[in-house]
C-alpha cells in the first residue's frame, strides 16, 4: 500500500512547513529578520509503463504511460530577502541599512560574521560593537570624552567634543554584499556566515557598488508579514489533516483486505 508512505511523506512536509512558519512568527520583533519559506519537490516516480513504450499488442506508441509518484521531500528553506520597515529609536548608535548589504563583525574565533542588526553599543574600551559584543569592522573607537556621535549615510562616524567646534572623523563603516545572499549560513543571534553557496564577501562603501546607505537613529524591523504567515499556517494545517485522512483510509483498506475470507 504505497498510499501509507506517500501520505506519511506529505505529513512530514507539512510539519516542516509549520516549523518554518512558527520560526517566522517567533521572530516578528527581531531586528533585521527576513522570513523563511519551505520549498518542496515531488519524489521519484515508479515507471510501471514508460511514456513512448511500444504497445506489444499492435505496435503503437503508448502516449502517456503509467507513472506513480512516491511522495514529497523538502528541497530548501529559503530566505525571502526584503527590506523591513525602519523604526526610529533616537539612539545615536543605532543604524539601519536602507538597501542591500550587511555589517561585518569579528567573531570570537577571529572569523567574519555578517548582520543587518544595527543595534550597536560601546565596549568598555570605546569600541563600537554589536549587542553580543562582537566588534564591528572596520574597528572604530569612540573617545570617552566625546559628547555625541554622528553617522552619515556613507557610514562616516564623527565625534563631537565640548572644546571643539568641528567634529572629528573617527572612521567609516563598510558594508558587505554577496552574489547569492540566500546562500549565507544562518547561525542565530542575527548573524550569517559566508558559505560556498553565497560566494565571497564584496566589501565597499555604503551607497556604492549597489549597496544601501545607513540611517542613524533607526533600526530595521522584521519583514515578516503576520497575515500571510497565519494564512500559510492554516493551509499547512489543512494539508496535514488531509494526509492523515489518507493514512486512515489506507489503513481501513488494508483492514478490509486482511479480513477477506
Amino acid at each position: 500500500m504505497r498510499a501509507l508512505e506517500i501520505a506519511a511523506s506529505g505529513m512530514t512536509a507539512q510539519q516542516t512547513r509549520v516549523e518554518v512558519i512558527s520560526n517566522n512568527l517567533a521572530n516578528m520583533s527581531t531586528t533585521g529578520y527576513s522570513p523563511r519559506r519551505a520549498e518542496f519537490a515531488d519524489l521519484h516516480y515508479q515507471q510501471l509503463v514508460k511514456p513512448g513504450t511500444i504497445n506489444a499488442t499492435d505496435g503503437t506508441v503508448v502516449p502517456v504511460g503509467v507513472q506513480l509518484g512516491l511522495g514529497v521531500r523538502p528541497t530548501a528553506v529559503s530566505v525571502m530577502i526584503a527590506q523591513g520597515a525602519l523604526s526610529a529609536t533616537g539612539n545615536n548608535l543605532d543604524v539601519a541599512i536602507e538597501g542591500a548589504g550587511y555589517l561585518e563583525v569579528t567573531l570570537p574565533d577571529g572569523g567574519a560574521g555578517y548582520t543587518r542588526d544595527g543595534s550597536l553599543k560601546l565596549s568598555p574600551d570605546g569600541l563600537i560593537v554589536t549587542s553580543d559584543g562582537f566588534t564591528v569592522q572596520p574597528e572604530i573607537t569612540v573617545p570617552s570624552d566625546a559628547q555625541s556621535v554622528s553617522i552619515n549615510a556613507e557610514g562616516e562616524v564623527y565625534a563631537y567634543f565640548s572644546n571643539q567646534a568641528a567634529p572629528q572623523l573617527l572612521g567609516q563603516f563598510t558594508l558587505a554584499s554577496f552574489t547569492n545572499p540566500k546562500g549565507l549560513e544562518a547561525t542565530g543571534s542575527n548573524l550569517f556566515l559566508e558559505s560556498p553557496a553565497s560566494g565571497p564577501a564584496l566589501v565597499s562603501t555604503p551607497g556604492q557598488d549597489g549597496l544601501g546607505t545607513l540611517r542613524q537613529g533607526y533600526l530595521e524591523e522584521s519583514s515578516v508579514d503576520a497575515v500571510k504567515e497565519v494564512t500559510d499556517l492554516i493551509e499547512a494545517q489543512r494539508g496535514y489533516e488531509l494526509n492523515s485522512k489518507v493514512i486512515s483510509a489506507a489503513d481501513q483498506m488494508l483492514g478490509a483486505t486482511v479480513q477477506v475470507r
